[in-house]
């Protein structure tokens, strides 16, 4: 009998052990994919602020807004 309780015991104890890893392993996934998230949506903008940029550069380059805000020489 005190075997079968022993074991009944740990097998408790195992499956407590498991829910108790299972439960951080989601919670580790969790913070993961929010952390995931922001840095790709800080990505997206820093990629948005430099195209901006760079169309700006070519406008200036190609003379329109130049032009718009004379800055020209002459």
């Amino acid at each position: 009998m005190e075997s079968k309780e022993k074991e009944n015991k740990i097998a408790r104890e195992r499956e407590e052990v498991q829910e108790d890893v299972n439960h951080i392993r989601l919670e580790h996934k969790e913070r993961r994919e929010n952390s995931t998230r922001k840095v790709n949506k800080l990505w997206l903008w820093l990629g948005v602020l430099i195209l901006i940029f760079i169309l700006l550069y070519w406008l200036y380059t190609i003379g329109l807004f130049e032009d718009l805000t004379g800055v020209t020489n002459g």
